[in-house]
């Protein structure tokens, strides 16, 4: 989908018609082909460079084990920004995008009324196996109550490289199983409503 595109979509239709009733019915909802192959891959053409210079860090746990990495429970590593750094223009164009289609669902989120959004989370699963075990981002009520994610894995195949985001929705009987493809943008309530782990994963995710 070219830049020209995306900036002619109507942002309000989507949140409106399509990510404010999908939270509401099934708690999730993606969106495929949101930036488009060029946009896209400036933004990983950055992380793959904050990658390469050694920028993130392993990721902590919160909780009891607030600060501490074990990374046979959670295996990713992760640099938080804010978009606004130098070279991080492309991160930056996408960011404004999430913002303006979180404040489009406005006051249609139940008891939610999003304001503002904490910094963008980096995060990379070098393979061998590294994954993130079942949690729930927001289970202490932290003021979070939307996670984003936005996927940046060009020639995924899930059944070769794992890596899966698998949703528990609070009293369903099914699980929700998200491949992180390439251009996908994935919207969930960030409470207990949505436990999720990132199964293991067998290549760069």
């Amino acid at each position: 989908m070219p830049l020209g595109h995306i900036m002619r979509l109507d942002l309000e239709r989507i949140a409106l018609e399509y990510v404010v009733p999908c939270l509401h019915d099934i708690g999730f909802c993606y969106l495929d082909n949101f930036l488009g192959e060029v946009m896209g891959d400036c933004v990983l053409e950055r992380v793959k460079r904050m990658h390469r210079d050694g920028e993130l860090a392993d990721g902590q746990l919160a909780g009891p084990s607030r600060g501490v990495a074990k990374r046979h429970l959670r295996g990713d590593q992760i640099k938080w920004i804010g978009g606004t750094e130098e070279g991080c223009e492309a991160i930056n164009f996408l960011l404004t995008l999430i913002d303006r289609l979180v404040m489009y669902c406005g006051s249609q989120l139940g008891k939610y009324y999003v304001k503002e959004r904490s910094k963008a989370m980096i995060a990379c699963y070098p393979g061998n196996g590294t994954g993130y075990v079942r949690h729930v981002d927001n289970p202490n009520g932290d003021g979070r109550c939307i996670t984003c994610i936005y996927y940046l894995n060009k020639n995924w195949d899930s059944k070769l490289h794992g890596g899966i985001l698998r949703i528990f929705p609070e009293g369903k009987s099914y699980v929700a199983d998200v491949e992180p493809i390439f251009d996908r943008l994935l919207f969930f309530w960030s409470d207990r409503r949505n436990p999720h782990e990132v199964q293991p994963s067998y290549a760069t995710r």
